[in-house]
């Protein structure tokens, strides 16, 4: 079993920045991929981006340019850099981590609001 945690999320005005975090716990060593998906109200979850284990990166159109997505290994902690935030942007953060053996594990999600 993995326990993941996210940390990170807030109120921001369109065009800030913030930054994600989520530590991973447990049976690390059977992570494989790993990443952040959102869901705004009303609307169904989406994948953000995600990393693979030796750390090839794809992105949704929306974030791309945006958004940076990064992992320590070592730490066991997933990274999303977020800059020139849009009011759209606005949903709450799951961290998701799919092990090697397709086994997904979900975090309870942190809230990020862009308003002014």
């Amino acid at each position: 079993q993995v326990q993941l945690v996210e940390s990170g999320g807030g109120l921001v005005q369109p065009g800030g920045s913030l930054r994600l975090s989520c530590a991973a716990s447990g049976s690390t060593f059977s992570i494989n991929t790993m990443g952040w998906y959102r869901q705004a109200p009303g609307k169904e979850r989406e994948l953000v981006a995600r990393v693979t284990k030796g750390g090839n990166t794809n992105y949704t159109d929306s974030v791309k340019g945006r958004f940076i997505i990064s992992r320590d290994n070592g730490k066991n902690t997933l990274y999303l850099q977020m800059n020139s935030l849009h009011p759209e942007d606005t949903a709450v953060y799951y961290c998701n981590v799919r092990c090697f053996d397709f086994l997904d594990y979900w975090g309870r999600g942190t809230l990020v609001t862009v308003s002014s």
